[in-house]
């Protein structure tokens, strides 16, 4: 496992998150119950457990795309849920990678423009991010189809492209949710392999949401979550 000697990279504690249900909303779902975790720079954290156990909606969380009930998810000494919507949005853009089980790229550009979309986003221009793009899509061993469109790639293709995008803003973290679900065994294979040489090679952390055991053998924890909690594995 890497480490860094200077503390957690990402701390969440106590989250909880609880859902309103029913036409009025008077019912209540607890989905997290006090979740508290540790991320360490460069690791593969794996997060498993049943369908409906709440894995997603703790990513979400942890990547800020949705706001806990309570709790702090601390980044840099800071509560990143401080931020007000709009900060929060920044730091989500600057600090987190997604790849999640569609890749959700943009159909109507290239691959090599989907790749730089986030950057585009943070107020870069094309030709200045171009060649980091470039590498990145060469670093994931798809530099041969920058030029095609998602609609012209494979879905293993596909996948590896939504990785180099999760890559261009040299984020804390990636989170993927299921990123390897909606693969065939031999390109998920590949996408696993993919995932740790990068965290190995570039001290790239990963947090994991996924079923898929070979994966999860891969991580250097393996979490799971049931009635609201985590347990280590």
């Amino acid at each position: 496992m890497a480490t860094t000697g200077q503390g957690p990279l990402i701390s969440a504690r106590e989250i909880t998150k609880t859902f309103f249900t029913g036409d009025k909303g008077t019912g209540k779902l607890c989905v997290l119950r006090g979740v508290s975790l540790d991320i360490t720079a460069g690791e593969i954290i794996a997060i498993v457990g049943a369908s409906g156990a709440g894995k997603s909606t703790l990513l979400h969380i942890l990547g800020t795309l949705d706001r806990p009930t309570s709790g702090e998810v601390i980044v840099g000494g800071k509560n990143v849920f401080a931020l007000d919507d709009e900060a929060l949005a920044r730091f989500r853009n600057r600090s987190i990678g997604f790849v999640f089980q569609f890749h959700h790229l943009l159909p109507e550009f290239s691959a090599l423009e989907n790749v730089a979309m986030p950057a585009l986003i943070n107020g870069a221009k094309l030709a200045d991010v171009q060649e980091r793009a470039i590498a990145l899509l060469d670093e994931v061993g798809v530099a041969g189809r920058a030029d095609a469109r998602p609609s012209e790639l494979s879905g293993g293709e596909q996948q590896r492209v939504a990785v180099a995008r999760a890559l261009i803003n040299e984020p804390h973290v990636i989170l993927a949710d299921e990123p390897s679900g909606n693969l065939d065994s031999a390109n998920a294979d590949l996408l696993h392999r993919l995932i740790w040489d990068l965290s190995r090679r570039k001290g790239q952390t990963f947090i994991v949401v996924t079923h898929n055991e070979s994966l999860a053998g891969k991580a250097d924890r393996v979490m799971r979550i049931a009635d609201g909690a985590m347990h280590q594995r």
